[in-house]
């Protein structure tokens, strides 16, 4: 027989642990009548490093409850699959995050690079998911969970795109649609793919500590038209905006918007 400190130590749990354990009848060790001391047999050790093994896997305390009452081996593989599942699913969720991590880092660089300044590059291709009216549109945001990989269900800012459709005159058409970036081992594609080879690109700051909340769409039009009559491009008349980031100064945001409007 063992008292509790003997088991905490050479099982290497607290002793506040092992009364845990005792409290949700996950260990039933005797206990001196007079005394009151806790006697641990080599059962009880059983016990406790089968709890612990269920817990390293997060297996929950309900479970492990129902599991110390009686579960058949079909019982337990079918709880191991659960928990299998989970895990899984669970991976998935940190492979995603992993790379939204990874392309959040991209985008700084994006801005660091190239904010304020004009290149001509590709838009590399999208497919469309859907449309919706506006950004501030919450009513239409349920179209935009069931279109995007989003964190958890959360819905991304980042999976829409602003098209701005302008001649001449202004702005013709103003929307928003929803896109997923095309992947090179991508299979199966339901939506149409949007693509341009050439466009000319750049990133600009909005925002209210920026421009004091006023409207940039004049500002931008005016400088890829300048831009596009420099380099002796002819603009088709679009312009998609990405949001990149934003940060704050002074308690008022920084928005950095990436660019890109195709010329022939």
């Amino acid at each position: 027989m063992y008292t509790i400190g003997q088991v905490a130590k050479f099982l290497g749990v607290s002793r506040d642990t092992l009364k845990f354990y005792e409290d949700k009848e996950l260990v039933k060790p005797n206990q001196d009548i007079e005394n009151g001391y806790r006697k641990y047999s080599h059962f009880d050790i059983y016990d406790i490093t089968t709890v612990n093994f269920y817990r390293e896997m997060d297996i929950e305390i309900k479970k492990i409850q129902e599991l110390r009452k009686s579960k058949s081996i079909e019982g337990i593989q079918l709880l191991l699959e659960e928990k299998e599942q989970d895990v899984l699913e669970e991976i998935e969720y940190k492979k995603l995050l992993l790379k939204k991590l990874q392309i959040v880092k991209e985008d700084c660089e994006k801005i660091k690079q190239f904010l304020g300044e004009y290149i001509v590059k590709e838009m590399e291709p999208l497919e469309i998911k859907g449309q919706i009216e506006h950004f501030t549109a919450y009513d239409e945001y349920e179209t935009l969970q069931k279109n995007t990989d989003s964190l958890k269900k959360a819905v991304t800012l980042t999976s829409l795109r602003r098209v701005i459709s302008f001649n001449e005159e202004g702005i013709i058409e103003d929307k928003f649609i929803i896109v997923r970036k095309v992947e090179d081992f991508d299979k199966e594609i339901e939506g149409e793919i949007l693509s341009h080879s050439k466009c000319i690109y750049t990133v600009i700051e909005n925002g209210r500590w920026s421009t004091g909340g006023k409207n940039m769409d004049d500002y931008v039009g005016a400088s890829l038209r300048k831009v596009a009559l420099e380099q002796g491009y002819e603009l088709l008349g679009l312009v998609y905006v990405n949001l990149l980031l934003t940060t704050y100064e002074d308690g008022l945001e920084r928005v950095f918007l990436e660019i890109y409007a195709p010329i022939k």
